[in-house]
């Protein structure tokens, strides 16, 4: 049923990483957002703005391509082999996705609390939150380069 996936799979590759970089671009740009929003009063023109780039961004750019990185990882990994030939590293990249996937949802969170006039956080608190998704990118990266394990 799947015999179709090996001759896909640097197709399924590259749209992943597509993917991946878009998802990323989002993961990087939204706490810096929520950074920016903490000085804006709320109700103001300012805020209002910050929450119509928040949705915009979490909505139509983040969600797609989470969804696309995801569904796309599934499908590498339903591939006849790829799990048998793969080392630790796959999983330990797995683990480090599931954290990138928990980061996601709490940003959602996050920009919902905004969109509520609800955060309860500093922009200290945001400009560290800025720095997980870099940190697990480069795990990532490194796994999926060099396999060290």
């Amino acid at each position: 049923m799947l015999d179709w996936l090996p001759a896909a799979l640097p197709w399924l590759r590259a749209f992943h990483v597509i993917a991946v970089i878009s998802w990323m671009a989002g993961l990087l740009y939204l706490p810096r957002l929520f950074v920016y929003h903490c000085s804006a009063p709320a109700g103001s023109d300012t805020s209002e703005t910050f929450k119509v780039m928040e949705d915009k961004l979490s909505r139509l750019i983040m969600l797609p391509a989470m969804t696309v990185s995801v569904g796309l990882g599934f499908l590498m990994l339903a591939s006849p082999g790829y799990l048998a030939h793969a080392g630790l590293w796959i999983w330990l990249k797995l683990i480090l996705v599931g954290v990138l996937l928990t980061l996601h949802a709490l940003m959602v969170r996050w920009r919902n609390d905004f969109a509520r006039d609800a955060n309860t956080h500093s922009e200290r608190f945001f400009r560290i939150m800025n720095e997980g998704p870099t940190l697990l990118m480069i795990g990532i990266v490194i796994l999926v380069i060099v396999k060290p394990f």
